[in-house]
């Protein structure tokens, strides 16, 4: 059984993410010319601040110089987070995305836009905006009735600290 550079990659880097409190989210190796890069998304419960993406950063780079992982050629190292916009694919990114916004591509067919309210092991919790002056309403969606779900921006909404003000 072979395995990709990703798969080798991931391996090599997952336990030294791991020790700086971070979940290693993504691994790609991008050609970009005659220079490759390689990008790693790390994230953790508390989010990661710039200092520990510089510590992880630094930690990675010198995990990669003592390896040949990346072969002999030049390569870029990116290191960051998912973006504001990111993709839910793992149950610990649903317990993240709690009270944030989310746009549902449903296994039945259709679309639906809902605030996470609780993550359990089967499923979500939800609050359905009301539109046109109706009340928002309560659904519950299963994990295997989910095909995709993405976070949404929200530039309007009010903080909860606010709303408790």
């Amino acid at each position: 059984m072979s395995t990709t550079q990703s798969e080798r990659l991931r391996a090599l880097l997952e336990p030294l993410v791991s020790s700086q409190g971070l979940d290693l989210e993504e691994i790609e190796v991008d050609s970009v010319g005659r220079k490759r890069v390689l990008r790693v998304v790390v994230d953790s419960d508390t989010g990661a601040d710039l200092d520990r993406i510089a510590d992880v950063s630094r930690a990675l780079s010198a995990k990669l110089d003592e390896t040949d992982a990346m072969g002999e050629g030049e390569y870029t190292l990116e290191v960051g987070t998912p973006g504001a916009e990111r993709l839910l694919k793992e149950h610990r990114h649903y317990v993240r995305a709690v009270d944030r916004l989310v746009k549902f591509e449903l296994a039945e067919g259709g679309e639906l836009v809902a605030r996470i309210l609780k993550v359990d092991d089967d499923g979500l919790d939800l609050e359905v905006p009301g539109v046109k002056g109706c009340k928002a309403t309560s659904r519950r969606l299963a994990f295997p009735e989910i095909e995709k779900a993405r976070v949404q921006v929200e530039f309007n909404r009010k903080d909860k600290k606010e709303e408790e003000a």
